[in-house]
């Protein structure tokens, strides 16, 4: 696993700023704004996820092997980079920044999201990835604030209904019809609650929900959830 780093700075404190929620509720955007106005480093840890379901399909692997699934994790070579001007992850060499959006990964994401053995991996690896960020980073996904970073200096989960996610996600997916998006939203907020609780907040984490915000005004929001001595 490699993480392309931003320049070194001379800030040392930690500040790992932990962004959960479920399909659509802004988790990235949010987290790559809360990134850029605070100068930290930033991990979309669902791309790993992703880049893995690149690497299922083009496989010979049945969605029902879960063996061989977990084997691909174990396998593949990612590099992700920090920039969240430009966040960017390869599979073994292969730039799939772009690829990892296209919708039939979308459909079969959480195939690889719900085994155990690759959640153990790529939580491994992002754990991984908060040190080498000098733990200055904002990292969003499913389980940042209980599982893969829970003593993070800021846990958010962020929320929205579900008109407003599959609004949100069509919005992202030029093209997709509204039945298609809806089922990647509702349907992949089903699965992956089999293994990751995002829906309701653990002890102190701060739910947002952003049903009725705009991007700026959660990102403002999230900012000022951190102590001045952290800035």
């Amino acid at each position: 696993m490699n993480f392309v780093e931003q320049p070194a700075t001379d800030q040392h404190t930690d500040l790992v700023i932990a962004i959960d929620g479920p399909s659509g509720s802004g988790k990235s955007s949010t987290a790559r704004g809360v990134a850029q106005k605070l100068g930290l480093s930033y991990l979309d840890t669902g791309a790993m996820y992703r880049a893995i379901t690149v690497a299922f399909l083009r496989s010979d692997l049945q969605a029902s092997d879960a063996a061989g699934i977990a084997a691909l994790a174990d396998n593949a070579e990612l590099t992700v980079t920090d920039d969240p001007e430009a966040p960017a992850i390869s599979l073994d060499g292969e730039d799939v920044t772009f690829i990892i959006r296209e919708p039939q990964i979308s459909q079969h994401v959480s195939v690889v999201a719900t085994n155990p053995h690759v959640r153990e991996v790529l939580t491994d690896q992002m754990r991984a990835l908060v040190e080498a960020a000098d733990r200055r980073i904002v990292v969003e996904g499913r389980d940042i604030t209980t599982v893969v970073w829970p003593d993070a200096q800021v846990r958010v989960l962020l929320v929205a209904d579900a008109e407003a996610r599959i609004a949100r996600r069509q919005a992202e997916l030029d093209g997709v019809d509204t039945a298609q998006v809806t089922d990647q939203v509702v349907r992949r907020d089903r699965d992956d609650a089999t293994v990751s609780e995002f829906g309701t907040p653990a002890e102190g984490v701060h739910l947002v929900d952003s049903t009725h915000m705009g991007l700026a005004q959660v990102i403002d929001l999230i900012c000022a959830m951190v102590p001045d001595d952290m800035e």
